[in-house]
């Protein structure tokens, strides 16, 4: 198995009345269908960090995971560029594998302080 994508889904990210021009279903289905199955595609509920909403997190795959891979956090995830690359980059390898081009990089943010 590939990375984990992980997309928010709750109070802030893929709400219409914070993101109305965004359609959240699209962006969700063209992770499935770009990604899958090689990769797994999860919605989750709030993962704390509404300032940035839309939220995607990238779980390393479990062998670069062992070798050390931390999972990677992406914000303001809400036109299709930043979609292709995301999706670009899983399937480089993703989080330990590949490095996330510097285009990309502009969307990391910083994961909300484990409680």
């Amino acid at each position: 198995m590939g990375c984990t994508v992980t997309v928010c889904r709750d109070c802030c990210c893929g709400s219409r009345s914070k993101h109305p021009t965004v359609d959240h279903d699209a962006q969700l289905s063209a992770l499935r269908a770009t990604l899958e199955p090689g990769h797994r595609v999860r919605t989750s509920l709030c993962l704390d960090v509404c300032a940035q909403s839309n939220v995607v997190v990238v779980q390393p795959a479990p062998e670069a995971r062992r070798a050390g891979a931390r999972p990677v956090w992406f914000g303001l995830v809400l036109d299709d560029a930043v979609l292709t690359d995301l999706t670009t980059w899983v399937h480089a390898g993703g989080p330990g594998v590949a490095p996330v081009p510097p285009i990309l990089e502009l969307s990391v943010i910083t994961p909300p302080p484990a409680s």
